[in-house]
């Protein structure tokens, strides 16, 4: 799973990822499309419930979840007809799972917006219809080939229909896909077209070194528009953030200190797109290492399993569960079995986010 930042040049973005990524990277040109080609990188998801595990199991080694991030370039008013580098970055927005858009809440008269002024809404509104624009631009090429299809009998193809049908008219209403109830198999059915707006978005507000809260006018008009979507917003200064992320721990805790933040706000963007992304942890723990493994929402005990070797997945017996609260509570995994509060799962348990796994499995 990974999500792909965007936003409109020059608002921050590689700022943003750079310090996520704790790239060392030379600053780019303050000009549109310095990032020609998609910057990967892989961001640790903070979680202070592992230390808490640690304090009862002392492991070798403490390994976080992570989550894959994708800097893809600035996107302008009428990319979705080939504007800047047009579509060459809308296709790479298609590959990725989830948005994270930065959106620019501070002035700074040496970094140039590209629309010549700051306008957090018109910045938010002009991507919501380029993808739009793009999605529509997808779904009526795709439209003839699953109709002839269709006619033909294919039952998958009339399911494309349906669900291309009824994701044309959402978006006739400037309403993104995202925002659309559909038949699963409809979803399904469409799936393969990437449709952006589809995906689930969270906004990043990059604010001034004077509004590290968020609170000025601007991100609160941020804050209004993703509440009327249903989306959440997390409030940045890129440019604080990538100056903490090149610091050693130390001066790192001094300077948040001293500019009143209990913690990078980055730790907080990353477990906000990690819950974009409909993601949950649950942990291994034992001498070697405590892990904080990922898994979607809803995934099954062997699903979970699945994610740690594809073998525990196929011969899956069961999975033995305790929470944290038990270990604080008891102290140890022998102690939590002698008050009987270790529990036996079989293949149909749904996994909830915070459990300490052991899994059986016979191959």
């Amino acid at each position: 799973m990974e999500a792909g930042i965007v936003g409109l040049p020059n608002v921050g973005k590689s700022t943003l990822f750079n310090a996520l990524t704790s790239s060392q990277s030379a600053q780019s040109a303050n000009y549109p499309f310095c990032t020609i080609e998609p910057n990967e990188g892989i961001v640790s998801v903070p979680d202070e419930r592992l230390q808490r595990i640690t304090k009862y199991v002392q492991p070798k080694k403490v390994v976080p979840a992570i989550l894959k991030l994708v800097d893809i370039a600035g996107i302008v008013k009428g990319a979705s007809e080939g504007q800047g580098l047009g579509n060459k970055f809308l296709s790479h927005i298609r590959e990725v799972d989830a948005i994270i858009q930065v959106v620019r809440c501070f002035e700074d008269p040496d970094v140039i917006h590209v629309d010549g002024h700051i306008d957090p809404i018109s910045d938010m509104e002009t991507i919501e219809t380029e993808l739009m624009l793009a999605d529509i631009d997808m779904l009526q090429t795709a439209l003839p080939k699953a109709e002839r299809a269709a006619r033909g009998g294919d039952k998958e193809a009339i399911l494309r229909v349906a669900g291309i049908g009824a994701c044309l008219e959402q978006l006739s209403k400037d309403l993104p896909l995202r925002t659309l109830e559909m038949d699963e198999k409809e979803r399904k059915a469409i799936n393969s077209f990437g449709l952006m707006t589809a995906k689930p978005i969270l906004y990043i507000a990059n604010v001034d070194e004077d509004d590290l809260e968020g609170k000025g006018e601007l991100v609160e008009k941020v804050r209004q528009y993703a509440a009327e979507r249903g989306t959440n917003v997390v409030p940045v200064c890129a440019k604080l953030e990538a100056e903490i992320a090149e610091l050693d721990e130390t001066d790192r805790q001094e300077m948040l200190d001293s500019v009143g933040l209990p913690e990078p706000a980055l730790h907080q963007v990353a477990r906000a797109a990690y819950a974009t992304l409909g993601l949950q942890s649950y942990f291994t723990a034992g001498v070697q290492e405590v892990r904080a493994w990922t898994t979607p929402l809803n995934a099954t005990a062997p699903e979970a399993a699945g994610v740690i070797h594809s073998d525990m997945q196929r011969g899956f017996i069961r999975a033995e569960v305790y929470t944290l609260e038990d270990l604080e509570t008891y102290k140890g995994e022998k102690e939590i079995r002698e008050a009987g509060k270790l529990r036996v799962e079989g293949k149909t348990y749904i996994m909830k986010d915070g459990d300490i796994c052991h899994f059986r499995f016979s191959v």
